[in-house]
């Protein structure tokens, strides 16, 4: 089966196109095709995304999977897993690795309650 040569006629639009403005339409071509993915990605989260934030900061699976939990049941999933670790760390002025054992036992929940509301 032979394919069809059709690349001049597809590229007629660019013909006239600098290097310069070859490169500026790329650019603008693959900032509209990444920025509703950066967009979703500021507002949309998982559990399973929230826990692999946590395993990259040092958490084990088990403790990840336990500050998860109880942002899930404490309704900041949202505001992220590691945003609180952190969040908690620097109001009690403690490592972040204390503070994500906190959160994963369930406490400093109440405190990040009062930052969030």
């Amino acid at each position: 089966m032979e394919r069809a040569d059709d690349f001049a006629k597809r590229r007629q639009h660019l013909a006239g196109l600098s290097d310069q403005e070859l490169k500026d339409k790329f650019w603008d071509l693959a900032k509209q095709v990444v920025t509703p993915i950066v967009e979703a990605a500021k507002t949309q989260t998982s559990p399973s995304i929230e826990r692999s934030v946590l395993l990259r900061m040092g958490f084990s699976s088990i403790e990840a999977k336990g500050i998860v939990d109880n942002a899930i049941s404490h309704g900041y999933l949202g505001k992220g897993a590691g945003h609180a670790v952190v969040k908690l760390a620097e109001m009690n002025k403690i490592p972040y690795r204390e503070a994500g054992i906190k959160l994963a036992a369930g406490e400093g929940w109440d405190v990040l309650k009062g930052v969030w509301q």
